[in-house]
């Protein structure tokens, strides 16, 4: 044959091999065969289709149409591998060889189950093929295909009748993995299941939740597509239309559906990825009919179906549809078969029984313009179309075959007709682990053998199509995807598509679900306050924690509430505690120099071991307000109150004690004296007043004690004091105003004592002070709220305790230290004395004008002092008085003592015993 030069005639042969038509009827002949001790059956699409008879009368079988070098590649790589085998030492071994009777299914159903009928006929019957050496065909002890899932599935219904083993190296559809429906079918490919889940994975991935589905009408595009819809959905996914198509484009409705199939495409113009289980010949009508409606550019998902098939682009260019992503399966060596295919001839001795061939070099001579062609085109044109991933699943087909029956055979005599059954080779099937290029390989429990998919990105290099560029490998056993180093930018590059149906909510917002729409297709909605959402296209949004946290509206997280208390970095708190810690200092101070005094007038003056007592309860009630700063605990809470209260009881005990001594000393009707003088205890009332307190504190710890309380506002969280019982708390308060109530009282009547030595009046002024404070405390307790709280109080507290160290003390420190000659006896003595003689003249000026009336009683001047042990004696007082007042008795008889008194004048504190002397009656002489 005369060679063929270049290129362009080896493109015009395959145009014609693709749109030439060859009939069964031309080749009476049909099918290949081989004979062997085990004959294998083959089920290959070697036709594209039939020719459909616009009348049917009668039964009659179809002529196929449209010569297809895919499947006629895939008929010749198992003629290759059963080849292999026969020579491998797995079967030399035993003296056995395996034979084969391959059929044209015709990618038709009806075509394929006459074939199929020839697989289960009884071997004494005459198969009817021409091809056929003798007419007792031994029986068929497998079967290798069909390519078509509705195919496989139709011919396994078949071959279950006798339980022939079928294994299938391109059929995925889920169903056949169903082991009660379809018991003795097997494959070397993956089911769907893993194939939708992949593609699944693949568009999550990529961030595509808004996709298209084009699929062929039958059990593969159908079972494929409910897979895929079921998987997408719940990956969130969704599916904008779904386009099914013819399963034969000889229907009549073939070219309206591909055309509404690209107008749906047109339309969905935000739908940039679209996922095919169509065939490729679908594929290439559609997107011829997309390329004249000047649709864009796409990403294509191919399924196993075409993902290899470069043919669907026809005369356009890879740019012209898009990107292609194809899952097609696992691939092995292809070297032995292409030198194989290399080696085929045209003689008579190899196509004498296999009419395929022959059919093939009958199209390649009618292409022929001139000569004879070159033996290399035919190895180039079948090179072209060897489907990697194909041809090694028929392979793998036929290795499986062939260790079974090695398996067998090993056990009993296989060269005898009737000695294994078709049932012994699919129990050895499912049983064996064969080899295949240094690999082991088993079918799992469904039959399947799932090595998962190669990933390939389509690229266009130097005006060819690359198919075959594996970019990442997809396992199913942990649902993830391997890149390939080299080839990983062809496929992380096209994740800068969009394919959304609504722009993803940013972190703030919720997606909002419209009503009978897609759950891809939404509204974004800020979140409101105190609610989150933390990532993007949340369905809804967090709830933050109240109690911790809050967030304004729109918000991506919650920020933490801030914790208010009355802080020690506070700088009002640090003012504060600097005056307790002052009025501690100073509290120290004082009773260190009363100590060292304490024999002077001015310290006995004071109280003596009282004014000890009131420095050590002041010191307390400083502490107490040290307890209002910090965060507050429950026992802070507890001791602060309870500190106060009872520190300030004993205070103002000892100031009402004081008071009282001032009364009885200076206002007592002298008829209730010797009575109140016996009740007159200090200690014993400074006890009982205490004690009363204590009492009241008791109660309120063991009833409703306070408690730490964190209040909850809308940005922050109040740490505080919850006083427990507001009863009790204001009992406490009360209380101790009573007593103060009882100074004052106490202390303003004994205002008029004599000013020099008086200390009613600074005890009237504290009093005064801490009443008014506390009063002025009641309201604004009340109505502030917040972290300052606290302060309200320690501010009264420091207020009160310094108002008492400035009326009882530091007047007479002030003394103690710089008016020295005024803390001495005879300066005491002088004055007391000044105010008792003054005390005469002013008697004696009553008594004057009041002579009449004093009927021979003698009037006694108001007070007389008694000398106490420390005084010396008096110095003599001259009388000033007229003649006519009534003179003074300075033997007094009868002269009771009354108690120890405290005066003031001028901040000097004295003490003395003044006496009270009873009137008598006696002869009065002007």
């Amino acid at each position: 044959m005369a060679p063929m030069g270049d290129v362009l005639h080896l493109l015009v042969i395959l145009s014609l091999l693709e749109k030439g038509n060859a009939k069964v009827g031309d080749f009476k002949a049909a099918g290949a065969t081989a004979p062997g001790d085990i004959i294998i059956g083959g089920l290959f699409p070697i036709h594209e289709g039939v020719e459909e008879s616009p009348n049917i009368s009668a039964p009659h079988e179809p002529q196929c149409a449209r010569f297809s070098m895919d499947g006629f590649t895939q008929a010749l790589a198992m003629i290759h591998a059963v080849e292999s085998a026969n020579r491998s030492p797995v079967l030399t071994t035993l003296g056995i060889s395996l034979g084969y009777r391959i059929h044209d299914s015709c990618s038709d159903v009806t075509t394929a189950l006459r074939a199929s009928a020839d697989f289960t006929q009884d071997p004494t019957t005459d198969c009817g093929g021409g091809a056929n050496t003798s007419n007792s065909s031994p029986p068929i002890m497998a079967v290798i295909g069909a390519t078509s899932s509705e195919i496989s599935i139709s011919v396994a219904r078949q071959l279950n009748l006798k339980l022939i083993p079928q294994i299938s190296y391109a059929s995925t559809a889920i169903i056949l993995s169903d082991k009660i429906r379809f018991p003795a079918f097997l494959r070397t490919v993956p089911s769907d299941l893993y194939q939708t889940k992949a593609m699944v994975q693949l568009l999550s991935d990529s961030n595509w939740t808004w996709v298209g589905v084009v699929t062929t009408d039958g059990d593969y595009g159908r079972s494929a597509l409910d897979s895929f819809v079921s998987q997408a959905t719940t990956s969130g996914i969704c599916v904008a239309f779904k386009e099914i198509l013819p399963n034969s484009l000889n229907s009549p409705d073939s070219e309206s559906a591909i055309s509404q199939a690209a107008d749906t495409l047109q339309s969905n113009h935000n739908v940039k990825v679209v996922v095919s289980f169509a065939k490729p010949t679908q594929m290439m009508y559609l997107y011829q009919k997309l390329r004249s409606l000047g649709s864009g550019e796409r990403v294509w998902v191919a399924s196993d179906s075409w993902s290899s098939s470069k043919e669907v682009l026809g005369e356009m260019d890879l740019p012209d549809i898009g990107n292609v992503v194809g899952f097609s399966f696992k691939r092995g060596n292809l070297a032995p078969f292409h030198r194989y295919l290399m080696n085929l001839s045209d003689i008579n001795d190899v196509i004498g029984n296999n009419s395929f061939l022959k059919e093939f070099y009958s199209l390649l001579n009618r292409s022929e313009n001139s000569g004879v062609l070159s033996s290399t085109v035919p190895a180039e044109i079948l090179l072209k179309n060897s489907h990697v991933n194909l041809v090694f699943n028929v392979e793998m087909a036929v290795s499986a075959i062939a260790h079974a029956v090695a398996d067998i055979c090993s056990k009993k005599d296989c060269k005898t007709p009737g000695t294994v059954q078709p049932w012994e080779v699919l129990g050895a099937l499912k049983d064996s682990c064969f080899e295949l290029e240094g690999k082991n390989y088993t079918f799992d429990q469904k039959g399947d053998i799932n090595l998962g998919y190669d990933v390939a990105v389509w690229r266009s290099v130097r005006g060819d199509i690359n198919v075959n560029d594996v970019a990442a490998e997809y396992h199913p056993n942990n649902n993830s995807f391997s890149y390939t180093s080299g080839n990983t930018n062809n496929l992380t590059d096209l994740r800068d598509v969009v394919s959304v149906c609504s722009p993803s909510c940013e972190p703030g917002k919720f997606k909002k679900i419209a009503q009978g729409q897609h759950t891809c297709c939404y509204e974004c909605i800020n979140c409101t306050e105190n609610h989150y959402s933390n990532n993007t296209d949340m369905d809804e949004c967090l709830s933050c924690d109240t109690k911790r946290e809050w967030s304004l509206e729109g918000s991506s997280g919650c920020t933490h509430k801030t914790l208010e208390f009355f802080s020690w970095q506070d700088g009002f708190a640090v003012a504060l505690l600097t005056l307790a810690a002052l009025g501690i200092v100073l509290v120290l101070m004082v009773g260190a120099l009363f100590l060292h005094h304490h024999q002077t007038p001015v310290v006995r003056a004071a109280g003596g071991p009282l004014s000890q007592i009131i420095l050590l309860s002041l010191v307390g009630s400083f502490v107490s307000a040290v307890f209002f700063v910090g965060h507050p605990s429950s026992l802070q809470c507890k001791v602060r109150q309870v500190l106060f209260g009872l520190s300030f009881t004993l205070c103002v005990s000892c100031i009402l004690v004081k008071s009282l001594k001032i009364l009885l000393a200076f206002q007592l009707n002298p008829d209730r004296k010797d009575v109140l003088r016996r009740l007159y205890q200090p200690y014993a009332i400074i006890c009982l007043c205490v004690a009363l307190q204590v009492l009241t504190c008791t109660l309120w710890l063991v009833l409703q004690s306070p408690r730490e309380k964190a209040t909850v506002f809308t940005t922050t969280v109040l740490a505080e004091c919850d006083e427990g019982s507001q009863v009790a708390f204001g009992v406490m308060l009360c209380y101790i105003a009573v007593l103060a109530l009882v100074c004052f009282a106490c202390a303003f009547k004994g205002r008029k004592l004599p000013q020099k030595y008086n200390e009613a009046r600074f005890i009237t002024f504290s009093m005064l002070l801490y009443l008014m404070s506390w009063l002025i405390f009641v309201p604004v307790y009340v109505t502030t709220s917040g972290k300052y709280l606290p302060a309200v109080e320690m501010v009264v507290i420091l207020f009160s305790n310094y108002g008492i160290l400035s009326c009882h003390f530091f007047p007479k420190c002030y003394v103690i230290l710089f008016k020295k000659e005024h803390n001495t006896k005879s300066a005491f003595m002088k004055n007391v004395f000044e105010y008792s003689r003054k005390g005469i003249t002013d008697s004696s000026s009553v008594s004057e004008t009041s002579v009449s009336q004093t009927q021979g009683y003698r009037i006694s001047p108001p007070y007389s002092i008694s000398s106490p042990s420390f005084f010396m004696s008096p110095p003599p007082i001259e009388p000033t008085a007229p003649q006519n007042y009534w003179s003074v008795d300075q033997n007094i008889q009868s002269i009771d003592t009354a108690t120890h008194c405290t005066v003031v004048d001028h901040g000097v504190f004295v003490t003395g015993q003044l006496t009270r002397p009873h009137r008598r009656r006696r002869s009065m002489s002007l």
